[in-house]
Formats: C-alpha cells, structure tokens, sequence
C-alpha cells in the first residue's frame, strides 16, 4: 500500500532538504511540504523536488487567502514543470487568525472561495484562455505564457467540516484530513466513497523512538498545540469524543501555555488520533489507521531528539512497508 510522509514546521529549511533526501530511495509515494508562517511553499516543493527524485511532492496546505487563484495556478504550473510532472497541489483554507492578522484579508466565504479557485486552477493549468465570473472572482482574456508540462495537475482539498467534505468530494481529486478521529473516519471516508470516489489521505502525527514514553510525549506536544491554537480542530475534536480533553488543554493553554497542557492529552487522544511509539508498536497502529480506508497515509514527522537521527528511525516505518 501507498505511503507517504510530511516533513515541515518543526524542522529547518536544511532538515527538510537532509530528510527528503535521506528518505528519497526508500519505497515512499510522496513527500509533503506544509506552509504555515515560515517557508514559502512553491519554492520549498522544487527543492525538496530536486533532493527526492522518485517521489511525488505535495503542498499541504497552500492556504487560498494569501495568494489569488492565478497566482496559485502559475505557481503549481511552473512547480509542475520543475518536478517533471511530479506535484499534488493542496489547498485549504487556513484559520482565521492566520488569514486575518498574518495576511491581512478577511476570512469570508471559504466554501464559495474554494470552489472558484479549483475551478479557475483548473481552468488555467488547462492552458486555455480564461473569460471567468463567479460571486467573488472575474477573470477577463487571461491564460498561462508557459505551456503547462500537464493538463490536469491533482488537487487535494483539506477538509473538516462536513460542508468542506460534500465539497471536496464534488470537485477535488483527493481529500487530506488531519485530527480526525479513527471511529469517525472510518464512519465518513465509508458515506463519502459510496457517492463518489476520491483519493483519500490523512496526515497522522508521527512520533517513533526507542524508549515509547519519549514518543508519546512529543505527540502529546503537538497534539495540545493544535488545540491550543486551532479553533476548528478544537470544536471539531469536542464534538467528536474529546469536549472533556479539549476544553481542559485549551484552559491550561490560556493560563500558563504550552507548559504543561500536554500533559492533559489523554491515552485516548493518543491512541486515537497519532501513531507514536517504538518502531513495532507504530507499525501496529499503521494498521489500524489503514482500516479506517484511508488510501494514502501521510506520516508527519515529529522528531524526537536529534533531527536526523530521529528520521533515520522515522524511516524505517516505510522503508520496508
């Protein structure tokens, strides 16, 4: 089966590059580049792109409030090429916070906003000039000066809520979830699938080490960071299993921050939402995770102690699977 891994956020520009080309020769389908407030993504995917030369690379996510649809498209275009072909292009809406104080744009319309930039990306990597009028984009006589090296690059949409998932499922060629509870995936990729099938994939917080007690704790971090900080992943998880969990980190967040409310993210949370452990106790909880139908498991690497050392055991995961 299909796997792949995120590299990103909690590393330097130096690591990722060093992971994904430590990781380039084993048996890996993809490798993703998140963008939250660090490294530009377009530019991080051709040079991740040139260290993994037999993986396909993915942006997850490239947020659609920061940069217009066209401006997207040329980016995807131009990457496209770079990699010979080889991009997945994410899209999702961020959060507010991030749109608002980070970019500068009101946070309006997701929905209607993602369908207008899937359907004008498209448009535009289909190389055909482009007279385009929605309720929040009109494109007038424009089309690419480049020849797009594919006519149709994938697009992936980041989905929460289930608004999101009815959309994504209508119009993109595969889904990234992300926090999402196992029992709850399993139950929404079985409805979605019946109407109509996608790719669907999941990125799964990651941590391995030789001592599992390590593991679990920096998947606890991560796990309370998001929570801390991400009001959609905060309602969605309450009213998904964890209110208790959720409501207890987020309170110990707002007095003391990120101190000790990992310390909060419960057996449950853990098992339920990451995989993290010894190398044999990660691949068990793989397989529970491939279960729930997910067709393209996205480990997202949390390293513990040294960066490299750490991926070199992260690696073992896939390199055999």
């Amino acid at each position: 089966m299909r796997i792949a891994c995120s590299l990103g956020s909690l590393l330097t520009i130096n690591q990722v590059l060093d992971c994904a080309q430590n990781g380039s020769q084993t048996k890996l389908d993809s490798i993703w580049i998140p963008e939250t407030w660090g490294m530009e993504n377009f530019s991080m995917l051709s040079n991740v792109g040139n260290k993994a030369i037999n993986q396909k690379i993915g942006s997850s996510i490239i947020n659609i409030y920061s940069r217009s649809p066209s401006l997207i498209a040329m980016g995807a275009a131009t990457t496209d090429h770079l990699l010979n072909g080889r991009l997945i292009l994410g899209l999702g809406t961020s959060s507010l916070p991030i749109v608002e104080s980070f970019h500068g744009v009101n946070f309006e319309s997701p929905l209607q906003r993602m369908k207008e930039y899937v359907e004008i990306i498209k448009l535009v990597i289909s190389g055909k000039p482009i007279n385009y009028t929605g309720k929040i984009f009109s494109l007038k006589n424009f089309s690419l000066l480049i020849k797009p090296i594919r006519n149709n690059i994938p697009i992936y949409i980041a989905a929460v809520n289930q608004k999101m998932v009815d959309l994504t499922w209508n119009i993109g060629n595969g889904v990234i979830f992300y926090l999402r509870p196992k029992n709850e995936m399993k139950e929404t990729i079985s409805k979605m699938q019946n109407k109509n099938r996608i790719d669907v994939s999941c990125q799964i917080i990651t941590s391995i080490s030789n001592n599992s007690e390590d593991a679990i704790d920096r998947a606890q971090k991560t796990i309370a960071f998001y929570v801390s900080v991400g009001k959609i992943y905060r309602e969605f998880l309450a009213n998904n299993g964890f209110n208790s969990e959720v409501s207890n980190i987020f309170e110990e967040y707002k007095k003391s921050g990120f101190k000790s409310n990992h310390q909060l993210v419960s057996d449950k949370m853990i098992k339920s939402l990451c995989i993290c452990g010894t190398l044999d106790e990660c691949k068990q909880q793989l397989t529970s995770f491939r279960d729930t139908g997910i067709d393209l498991p996205i480990l997202q690497f949390n390293p513990v102690g040294n960066v490299l050392d750490s991926f070199n055991l992260f690696k073992k995961i896939f390199s055999d699977g």
